[in-house]
């Protein structure tokens, strides 16, 4: 395991609640599965392979540079997800999310973004359903290295093959009315089995 991806990891189960602990599980290769209630790691670098970890913008998101995702299912029911890069265009801000399915060679391969609660209306902009609360958004900002980094925890775990990777974004995520939930163009792409 890489020190970016163990990092990430040590972040991941410094979340877990007081008195929780860890359940079993470790480490599964991009496009593996693994039981639900597993720690869920990936580690790749961006231009991999299509169908691990894809970079569709190599000028925003470099063919080599570096992804750790950390997906944590809590004893209590709640999942924190952690997610560790390295290599990208420097004091920038992306917009990063799960989505349903993995990665492809065509960013629209992975889907859209998993919800808990899915909008029956396709796509989802409407902010009832696409948040913060309801979807997985880890937006971060790069340092003057390249490096950034972001952290949630959510009030529900994903549903078996339900959630199959971790878009990076052009930008922030937007919240308003009509633009919820988006966050430009899909810049690249890890596939993460987090169900």
């Amino acid at each position: 395991m890489s020190v970016l991806a163990a990092t990430f990891l040590t972040m991941a189960v410094a979340a877990v609640p007081a008195g929780g602990s860890v359940p079993a599980g470790g480490s599964v290769p991009a496009g593996g599965s693994v039981p639900a209630g597993q720690v869920v790691i990936a580690h790749e670098h961006f231009g991999s392979s299509p169908r691990t970890a894809v970079t569709y913008d190599p000028a925003s998101v470099p063919r080599g540079s570096h992804v750790a995702v950390v997906g944590l299912p809590h004893p209590d029911g709640t999942t924190t997800v952690v997610l560790g890069v390295a290599g990208l265009e420097r004091n920038r801000t992306y917009g990063a999310h799960v989505h349903t399915k993995p990665c492809g060679a065509k960013p629209e391969d992975a889907g859209p973004h998993y919800q808990n609660v899915m909008d029956p209306v396709q796509p989802s902009v409407d902010p009832a359903y696409a948040n913060a609360r309801n979807e997985v958004w880890l937006d971060f900002t790069t340092n003057g290295h390249g490096m950034g980094g972001a952290m949630t925890t959510v009030d529900w775990r994903f549903r078996s093959k339900g959630a199959g990777s971790l878009v990076v974004h052009e930008h922030a995520t937007q919240t308003h009315r009509g633009h919820a939930g988006t966050a430009g163009a899909r810049l690249a792409c890890v596939t993460v089995p987090f169900g």
